[in-house]
């Protein structure tokens, strides 16, 4: 499989709502251009050299590896390999071949990873982050393909088979007539399933999500309503960590019978975290303790 590197291309009003030296790490970065055609994203990769650990980000659904974007400088200045995927169907990635839901893109994923990185899969160095509908992926890959990581960090991620009774009511966007009646749909979905806190929905958010949205190409996915996690938990043979915002609206009022389960379905559960006052974009909404959060994992 051929490898293309080019240089990183991020939006300007992106770079722009960042820390100058946030985005001065971001712009080190490459982009990195896999058949399919497939988009990854690629920082630190000098420090592989030095026995790095490498970081797998997953995004969560209607995003981008962009869901990240206050994390990665960090874990870069930190010393981590950083890989962030722009899933199949999202971002600059093509749809998968065949499906439109999260089981389609375990079979590209795995073929991506050993035929780029053939190395990396049998280290003990190798950690997948997953958020939302990432920590799906996530989980899924490695139930199928436990050899493909040694560590697995699940974000907010649903699939549980579990319900909240507090419905998250989003709003559509697309058929809207002018930008500020979509800008008002957006700022609604954001603070209705992503951010607890409404002072948080600042211009950056807006920017990643509305960027994010107009490039979802999967919009009829529902597994994510059903136990395809809880499923795959007693599969998974690597350490499973779990972080949650506080006040994910995913799991609002049930947030005790999520911990029961991952305790009962994960033979190999080794934390699991809550980060107080977040939402369910818990490493964007709270990224100092996020990161915090994630230390503890690797």
């Amino acid at each position: 499989m051929t490898l293309l590197h080019q240089p990183i291309q991020i939006a300007p009003e992106v770079l722009n709502g960042l820390p100058s030296q946030e985005s001065a790490w971001l712009l080190k970065g490459r982009r990195l251009a896999l058949p399919g055609p497939m988009i990854w994203h690629e920082w630190g990769h000098e420090a592989l050299d030095r026995g790095a650990s490498t970081l797998v980000l997953l995004h969560g659904g209607s995003g981008s590896w962009m869901h990240w974007i206050r994390n990665v400088a960090p874990l870069v200045a930190d010393g981590f390999h950083v890989l962030a995927v722009d899933l199949p169907g999202f971002g600059d990635s093509a749809l998968p071949e065949q499906g439109g839901d999260v089981d389609a893109l375990i079979e590209p994923l795995h073929a991506a990873w050993h035929a780029t990185w053939p190395t990396l899969p049998a280290s003990k160095k190798v950690s997948f982050i997953g958020f939302s509908f990432g920590g799906m992926t996530a989980a899924l890959w490695l139930a199928a393909y436990p050899q493909d990581a040694a560590n697995l960090i699940l974000v907010g991620s649903p699939g549980l088979g579990i319900q909240s009774p507090h419905r998250v009511p989003l709003k559509g966007w697309r058929h809207l007539a002018t930008e500020d009646l979509q800008i008002q749909a957006h700022r609604h979905n954001l603070l209705a399933l992503m951010l607890h806190d409404e002072r948080k929905l600042d211009e950056l958010a807006m920017t990643v999500h509305r960027l994010n949205v107009a490039r979802d190409r999967m919009p009829r996915r529902r597994l994510s309503g059903t136990p395809i996690v809880a499923n795959a938990l007693p599969h998974i043979a690597c350490p499973v960590h779990v972080i949650y915002g506080e006040w994910d609206a995913l799991y609002q009022g049930c947030m005790s019978d999520v911990e029961k389960l991952f305790q009962n379905l994960t033979p190999r559960l080794a934390s699991w975290q809550l980060v107080e006052g977040a939402g369910h974009w818990v490493q964007f909404e709270a990224p100092k303790a996020f990161l915090l959060a994630l230390k503890k994992t690797l």
